[in-house]
């Protein structure tokens, strides 16, 4: 047990995913034994609030650091939302302001604020990974390099004045210290303002058995129910809910200030929704953490036949997602011969943990492996469109979510 990073309540033990290293550090070959950090990836469920989060916390340095790789810009589908949320805001929330301002925190590499800079809105990322915030500056994004939290937002208020938007995509659920979080967004939002996260979503994870969609990074797993509570102990209030397709299922949440916005319907309703499914009920996790165990054997034994049979397999998609799969299951390099990757700063390099070597995805071509396991399963639709040429000539994916299959 652990102690709830929301209510203070103990946490009890989900699903243990075993040893785990960082999913998002790719060495640049195969360390040599206890060169390489790992910890114990576990999922609990707080007996108080109920909120789904992990028993251990992988300090935020060793995460998030100088050489973090991940871009959001990464994806066309994601380029997209992320523009269109944009300008969503610039015609709505922001319009007709004097002199609107807009907080993101964890801006990556500026693909949303990229948009409001161009509209000439005041604007300020909060970025803790050096590399990527340069690459927001280069965008023509205003980035503070610093971890985001009660102080931080004290220091943005005094210089800048309050926010009207801040919004977060994929990093509130990466951030333990969420108490100091919020307490932050109440400092520097505006009395009308909202504060407006998306992260993966509990329910499409119980539902789809995307187990990988736990890993060091993803502290927590949200619900409307658990963000209501949440919200509430810090002077917020949950006033809307937004279900979102990308990533494999996510739901966008806005708070306001206690009593400044009339609730959506929509909040109301996917928190019955919840009830009815008694999302967060020890029985319902239990048997999703069954689920889990039993896609894993069977992905094993897939690849392991296959691989007697004489046949070739490489993956699709170094995701930090996908290293909760392959060192789980022991999938290594005499599984898989290799991963392919569009993302320069993984390519030459290993898989952590596991160290499969990752290739550019402009190598994947004929002579074309047998199979392709889609660790990216996220952006299937994306990938087999591009990789139109892989089926024509033969090759099959291999998918594990919601269950495995060959395609």
């Amino acid at each position: 047990m652990s102690q709830c990073r929301v209510c203070g309540r103990s946490v009890e033990l989900v699903l243990d995913l075993g040893s785990q290293p960082l999913s998002d550090v790719f060495p640049p070959a195969p360390p040599a034994a206890g060169q390489e950090f790992f910890y114990r990836l576990q999922l609990g469920r707080c007996a108080g609030c109920a909120t789904v989060q992990l028993l251990e916390e992988v300090p935020r340095e060793r995460m998030f650091g100088e050489h973090y790789p991940y871009r959001s810009s990464g994806s066309s589908v994601m380029r997209t939302h992320f523009s269109d949320w944009a300008k969503h805001l610039l015609g709505t929330e922001l319009a007709g302001k004097p002199d609107p301002f807009v907080v993101e925190l964890g801006c990556n590499d500026g693909v949303m604020l990229g948009t409001i800079a161009e509209a000439g809105v005041r604007h300020l990322g909060v970025e803790p990974s050096g590399g990527i915030a340069r690459t927001a500056e280069e965008r023509g994004v205003r980035v503070l390099t610093a971890y985001f939290e009660k102080e931080t937002a004290a220091a943005i208020a005094a210089e800048d004045g309050p926010a009207d938007v801040i919004y977060a995509a994929n990093t509130l659920c990466h951030i333990p210290y969420i108490g100091s979080v919020l307490d932050g967004v109440s400092e520097l939002l505006t009395d009308d303002g909202i504060f407006v996260f998306e992260d993966p979503y509990l329910g499409d994870v119980v539902a789809a058995t995307s187990f990988d969609q736990i890993y060091d990074e993803h502290y927590f797993l949200f619900s409307a129910t658990t963000v209501a509570e949440l919200a509430r102990r810090h002077g917020l209030a949950l006033v809307d809910v937004e279900r979102l397709a990308v990533h494999g299922g996510e739901v966008r949440y806005t708070l306001a200030r206690e009593g400044k916005r009339p609730a959506s319907p929509a909040v109301a309703e996917l928190v019955a929704e919840e009830a009815e499914r008694r999302l967060h009920d020890p029985a319902t996790l239990a048997a999703f953490a069954d689920s889990v165990r039993h896609n894993a054997r069977e992905l094993i034994a897939l690849l392991t036949r296959l691989r007697e049979d004489g046949h070739t397999i490489a993956a699709y998609g170094a995701t930090a997602k996908s290293a909760t799969v392959t060192n789980f299951c022991g999938i290594g390099p005499e599984l898989v011969t290799t991963v392919y990757d569009t993302t320069p700063e993984k390519q030459g390099r290993v898989t952590p943990g596991t160290h499969i070597p990752v290739s550019p995805a402009s190598a994947f071509d004929a002579p074309y492996p047998d199979y392709a396991l889609l660790f990216a399963w996220n952006h299937a639709a994306e990938i087999m469109a591009r990789e139109t040429e892989f089926r024509e000539r033969g090759g099959r994916w291999i998918t594990y979510v919601p269950d495995v299959r060959v395609l």
